[in-house]
């Protein structure tokens, strides 16, 4: 069976918005991520297990409001003893579950139920604002965050500075909506869509 993106038919190519006259390096990129694993890990309250000792893709479990990635996988914190890992080896997941035993922790795998919007350029921080009630003003590459973008609760990753570039994580029933209300407002920037 063939899986499709939430945003397989909405998504368009092309540039969009105030882009004329404009230097195409200047302009926005919306883009949607898809064919990634997502799963998420829970420690469960009654566990003593240390999860400092526990590494994903050799990366080490990030503290609160921050990340950890190499070139394949992302791990956010997602809040107290709860992450969520990102990762384009779609094996990752079978390759990592012996880490985790049913006393211990709930993990999840969630793939499907996510869209991932990705957001570039120099007022990426402007779009959010629109629609973001947090002061995302401090947050840098390497900072998640878990709020609401026009009501619809979404995940923030800050995957970069320069270029600034942020991923917007909501679920799959939240895309379509999601979709238009950032790039209504990238209307006003101008933006391409990739």
């Amino acid at each position: 069976m063939k899986t499709f993106s939430s945003l397989f038919n909405i998504h368009k190519k092309g540039k969009f918005g105030d882009f004329e006259n404009k230097n195409e390096k200047n302009l926005l990129k919306i883009r949607e991520l898809s064919s990634l694993l997502i799963f998420q890990f829970v420690k469960f309250k009654s566990s003593n297990f240390e999860v400092k000792k526990i590494k994903i893709d050799n990366l080490s479990l990030p503290n609160s409001l921050k990340s950890s990635s190499n070139s394949s996988t992302r791990i956010l914190w997602m809040g107290p003893d709860n992450w969520l890992v990102i990762s384009s080896n779609l094996n990752l997941l079978k390759q990592e579950e012996k880490k985790f035993d049913d006393k211990n922790f709930a993990l999840t795998d969630i793939s499907h139920s996510r869209t991932i919007i990705e957001i570039e350029g120099n007022l990426t921080q402007e779009v959010i604002k629109k629609g973001c009630p947090l002061d995302i003003n401090d947050l840098k590459q390497g900072d998640c965050a878990n709020s609401v973008y026009n009501g619809m609760s979404i995940v923030i990753d800050f995957i970069s500075d320069d270029p600034k570039k942020v991923r917007i994580f909501s679920l799959r029933s939240f895309g379509e909506s999601l979709y238009h209300s950032i790039t209504d407002a990238c209307l006003e920037y101008g933006y391409i869509g990739d």
